[in-house]
């Protein structure tokens, strides 16, 4: 290593290179990933994206203040999403810019840390990182920032506590305790950043010493377990972690554990093909091959404890890999195992470990041939890594789309119920409705309990006019699964719309039990409230509308009726003229507001109201009696008044 330390402290001054390198790769990132740029949401996306109610200072807050409020507890990743949507809104672009940006930041860290720790083909590793297809899935999809943005807070912290176990300065440590946290924020994943370290001072320094290597970091292995601890509670609580699906021995566990490692080993050194969602296996402890993964998986950690007195790289990447992908073998309950035990996002940040421990072999290898910092050398060098590039562009392209990605899922995985049901709701959402329920009922054939495919459907049925079959898969939805509030929701409506007010009300306050401040359904439930006379309870509904979704102009207008029906005049005309406010050619907000006012006797601002609803509507005959009425009334308090 002499040798390699002095050449790379060499170069170290050679800012020209450094800046080269830097600029070359991110291009080549941004360019590998052009695809994607305008690629819009696909599964989750719409849910992380942040919502309309937490859109606010007071959404800000509760991102941090509220466990609840978002999809998973990661104050620091919502944050950001929050200060997006203040940028750019829906539009994707920007999003994806700045998670492709990101990967590319986190790829230079690479680089640094890799110099820094001296350890040979520290750029092939950076490059290999950026352009590896299996990273794909983190970097185009929007949801997985949380991958991005935590990597590069993560790096962020390994360089930093490096300085400082160099220097033994206390802002150092507090700056890589600080960015650690950061990092924890934004995924949990990186709980193993103490270990990680441990492992490279390890490597670096052949042994460990208690005072000088593990005490310094006793602080952030607390910091990490009490992070661990509240993340798996959150799973179970709020993203519903637990369950029959997730019920399994811990040997089985074990046996999980083992071929997924194998699993994501394959895909680095053989990436195809890359799904979104991959096969759930059958994991049972009484099929004597499954023991076999575990088992050659501990033979190879054997032999590399044998080697570690010549080479302790082989040994450093494999405890790396497997301990950065610990959290997410099976020990711990993620939601996503409802669908599949592997996805290639669990191992965007893992993969470290062994690219590192290639490319290494990989520079010494080349250095041994003396082809290394050669025309050949990098000939070979530049030829993987524009493979990986070509490889990385063809997957981006599945995610210009979600009907792309979702039928390429399903190819690589025919039972994928669940890339089905996604694949149905872009069918909907183009207008392909008889698409769309046919995939809808194809996710149902693969799992008849799925309640959101029933939900979906029923939706779709719906838009066909075909209510009946509509109703019978909402109430599907909702007895499978009791707690979902959509389906509630959309059963309501259809019973509403079919006169059954009194069960319609009782699916809404249903709904609203669960998503109390879905302002949806707090609309729906006022109106079913105002059909049925109940003008007082249909106020308070409308006024939660707009404390959710302030700025609606439906909730305004019909805030403003149930206030007329329930005597309160003077505050209807306020919510109608709200209404006109934000949607000013309203004919029937103009018409109600007429009428509100000829009740206070204002005839002649009433007549104004109605000439502009006959503006908008010339052939209302309701409006023009009305405006007749009024110009009367006018009229004959103006003599009046002359008398």
């Amino acid at each position: 290593m002499t040798r390699w330390h002095e050449r790379l402290t060499r170069d170290g001054g050679e800012g020209a290179r450094n800046c080269l390198f830097a600029a070359a790769l991110v291009a080549t990132v941004v360019l590998a990933y052009q695809p994607a740029w305008h690629a819009g949401l696909i599964w989750d996306d719409a849910l992380n994206i942040t919502r309309p109610k937490m859109q606010s200072w007071n959404g800000l807050y509760r991102i941090w203040f509220d466990p609840g409020a978002t999809t998973q507890y990661y104050p620091l990743l919502h944050s950001v999403f929050w200060l997006q949507h203040k940028l750019w809104g829906d539009a994707t672009l920007g999003y994806h810019l700045v998670n492709i940006l990101l990967h590319a930041a986190a790829a230079l860290l690479v680089a640094l840390v890799l110099r820094r720790l001296a350890i040979p083909g520290a750029y092939l590793a950076a490059a290999i990182f950026a352009l590896h297809p299996v990273q794909v899935e983190s970097v185009a999809w929007i949801t997985e920032l949380k991958n991005t943005l935590s990597t590069v807070l993560y790096l962020g912290a390994a360089l930093t506590y490096l300085r400082f176990d160099r220097t033994r300065k206390a802002p150092w440590y507090l700056a890589a305790a600080a960015l650690f946290v950061l990092s924890l924020l934004s995924k949990t994943v990186t709980v193993t950043l103490p270990a990680a370290l441990l492992v490279l001072l390890w490597w670096q320094r052949g042994r460990l010493s208690w005072r000088r290597d593990v005490l310094p970091l006793a602080p952030l292995f607390v910091l990490a377990a009490v992070s661990g601890l509240f993340t798996v509670w959150v799973e179970r609580t709020f993203c519903g972690a637990q369950g029959p699906a997730f019920e399994m021995a811990f040997l089985e566990r074990c046996l999980l554990a083992g071929r997924a490692l194998w699993f994501y080993l394959g895909k680095l050194f053989w990436p195809a093909p890359l799904l979104l969602v991959y096969p759930r296996w059958t994991v049972s402890r009484t099929l004597w091959w499954q023991y076999l993964f575990p088992a050659a998986l501990l033979l190879l950690l054997a032999v590399a404890w044998r080697l570690r007195r010549r080479w302790r790289g082989p040994l450093a990447g494999l405890l790396f890999f497997a301990g950065t992908l610990f959290p997410l073998l099976g020990f711990f309950n993620a939601y996503l195992f409802i669908y599949t035990y592997v996805a290639d996002h669990f191992q965007y940040l893992a993969s470290l470990g062994i690219i590192t421990l290639v490319s290494a072999g990989i520079a010494l290898l080349l250095d041994r041939w003396r082809l290394w910092g050669r025309p050949a050398g990098y000939a070979l060098c530049l030829a993987l890594l524009a493979t990986l590039a070509g490889l990385t562009w063809r997957q981006s392209r599945l995610y210009a789309a979600g009907e792309l990605l979702y039928r390429a899922t399903i190819d690589g995985n025919p039972g994928c119920w669940v890339a089905y049901n996604n694949l149905g709701v872009d069918l909907g959402e183009s207008g392909r409705a008889d698409e769309a329920i046919a995939s809808f009922r194809r996710a149902l054939e693969i799992q008849p309990d799925y309640a959101e495919a029933h939900n979906n459907l029923g939706t779709e049925l719906n838009g066909l006019g075909r209510v009946d079959e509509a109703i019978v898969q909402y109430r599907k939805a909702v007895e499978i699964k009791p707690d979902y509030a959509d389906a509630h929701n959309n059963l309501g409506n259809r019973l509403d719309d079919r006169g059954q007010s009194d069960e319609a009300i009782a699916h809404y306050r249903r709904a609203l039990e669960i998503q109390p401040e879905n302002a949806v359904i707090h609309f729906n439930l006022g109106l079913a409230l105002a059909k049925r006379g109940l003008n007082v309870e249909a106020v308070a509904q409308f006024r939660q509308t707009l404390e959710y979704q302030p700025g609606r102009a439906d909730a305004h207008y019909n805030l403003g009726l149930a206030l007329e029906k329930s005597g309160r005049v003077d505050q209807a005309i306020v919510q109608f003229r709200k209404t006109l406010e934000i949607q000013p050619d309203s004919a029937d907000a103009h018409y109600n507001l007429g009428l509100a006012l000829e009740k206070r006797g204002l005839s002649d601002e009433a007549v104004v109201q109605f000439r502009k609803t006959l503006e908008i509507q010339p052939d209302n005959p309701y409006a023009r009696l009305a405006l007749a009425l009024a110009q009367t009334a006018l009229q004959k308090r103006r003599t009046q008044a002359g008398r």
